[in-house]
């Protein structure tokens, strides 16, 4: 999970308005620093960055991407479970760019020695990218495809290449051992987002 910037946003449009779309309220930045979480277990979601190998890297993220496409059919994957949280459409469009931009950062720490990572806003891309307006099926396609790409590259990673460095703009360091971890934390923890985002919405109409 990427710092993020607090710089303004347009309001984006979500389903069910006038025209088919109603005003949402801009999500606050996240401008947390997750890389606690290689320390600590996550109390939200329980990821525990010690009990991750680096050599199952590839078959975590392929059973995480797994879970996606069936969340993805969900009838109420446009709604926001609150104002201040992401449909889980948007969190699929987010964990989908996720796997990509993981992808790319650990392809360079293989073949480069200590690249510089530029910051990838995520708040900013969900607004650019318009995530609220993206076609579920369509997202599922590509989530899956990403995942499985990145999956790949970590079924690359040799035991030699676990202490291979690359710096984030911020000025966090990851070897490649710690990036295994500090990413895969962000779709586990927004999996656990988004089963709570629907419970929340069922408990809306009970």
């Amino acid at each position: 999970m990427p710092l993020a910037s607090s710089a303004a946003r347009v309001t984006p449009l979500g389903l069910n308005a006038p025209g088919g779309y109603v005003r949402l309220v801009p999500i606050t930045p996240d401008t947390k620093n997750w890389t606690w979480v290689l320390d600590e277990v996550c109390p939200e979601c329980g990821f525990d960055a010690d009990a991750v190998e680096l050599r199952a890297m590839g078959s975590l993220v392929r059973s995480n991407a797994a879970e996606w496409p069936a969340l993805l059919g969900h009838a109420r994957v446009r709604d926001r479970p609150s104002d201040d949280q992401w449909s889980a459409l948007e969190y699929s469009c987010h964990v989908r760019d996720v796997f990509t931009l993981f992808d790319e950062r650990l392809r360079r720490m293989l073949a480069e020695d200590g690249p510089q990572f530029e910051n990838w806003d995520q708040d900013v891309t969900a607004v650019d990218q318009r995530y609220d307006r993206q076609d579920p099926d369509v997202v599922a396609i590509e989530l899956t495809a990403a995942g499985e790409a990145c999956a790949t590259r970590w079924d690359s990673v040799g035991g030699s290449d676990r202490g291979r460095t690359g710096d984030r703009s911020d000025g966090s360091s990851f070897t490649v051992a710690t990036l295994a971890r500090y990413f895969l934390h962000d779709p586990v923890h927004h999996l656990a987002d988004v089963r709570a985002g629907y419970a929340r919405l069922d408990s809306q109409t009970d």
